[in-house]
């Protein structure tokens, strides 16, 4: 069996359209589930034990669960429920009717689990000091929560959330089982018309490492500004008085 380049070069540019797909997936998810991950990282750290209990449950379920099923349950599980009077007019058809949307759905409530773990851990890494400072201030719950204590964790958090956001853009190979041309759906379309398979999937992982590469390079830029006060070298008093 030969190597056939040709092929893989005329199928690129399907390819690049189809890591479009991709990337809004894991962009869109991303944000919606870091919006959601933050409510529920507080309330996981609430000392009320009512509190605490649903987001734990939550989490619990989608961190322990696979992917695959997540994305089969919301898909499958949920249309037999939406009533009949909504499944007609602009809502339905470009909306709820469309897999997209389910699996942004699935994608966000997968990400916004293990993301919230993430900010429990990063806002239980901030050290007491910095609590007990703006305590002395007078600061109220609300105004450390704001000056303190999402803007520390924010910056404590990054390395560990930039690898569940590559974790989320591997796991999006998974859309294509729903019939989403993503890259991964989008190679096997390809491998049915032309056969090639080693190079189709070839292609995609190729496009796979690009776009991760992208994503890491991003990160460490954020997280460099976000933590840009670890990096500043100080000035020493002899440069200032010399």
């Amino acid at each position: 069996m030969s190597w056939n380049w040709q092929i893989i070069w005329e199928s690129l540019p399907a390819l690049l359209n189809a890591s479009l797909v991709t990337i809004g997936l894991v962009v869109i998810s991303g944000l919606l589930g870091l919006v959601l991950a933050v409510p529920l990282a507080l309330a996981r750290l609430s000392k009320r034990p009512y509190v605490a209990a649903l987001p734990f449950v939550y989490m619990f379920f989608f961190r322990g669960t696979p992917l695959l099923v997540q994305i089969f349950l919301i898909y499958y599980g949920i249309g037999p429920f939406i009533p009949d009077s909504m499944k007609q007019g602009w809502l339905w058809d470009e909306v709820l009717a469309k897999p997209y949307f389910w699996a942004i759905v699935a994608f966000t409530l997968n990400t916004a689990a293990y993301t919230a773990e993430i900010i429990r851990g990063a806002v239980k890494a901030i050290p007491k000091g910095e609590n007990e400072a703006a305590d002395a201030l007078g600061m109220s719950y609300r105004q450390k929560l704001r000056r303190i204590i999402l803007p520390r964790a924010f910056g404590i958090m990054l390395p560990a959330y930039s690898n569940e956001v590559i974790f989320m853009l591997k796991g999006s190979a998974l859309a294509s089982t729903i019939s989403i041309m993503d890259l991964t759906g989008q190679a096997k379309t390809l491998i049915a018309k032309n056969y090639a398979t080693l190079e189709m999937y070839f292609a995609a992982g190729v496009l796979y490492l690009i776009l991760a590469s992208v994503f890491i390079a991003i990160f460490r830029v954020i997280e460099r500004r976000a933590n840009r006060h670890l990096f500043s070298v100080p000035v020493s008093t002899t440069e200032v008085t010399a």
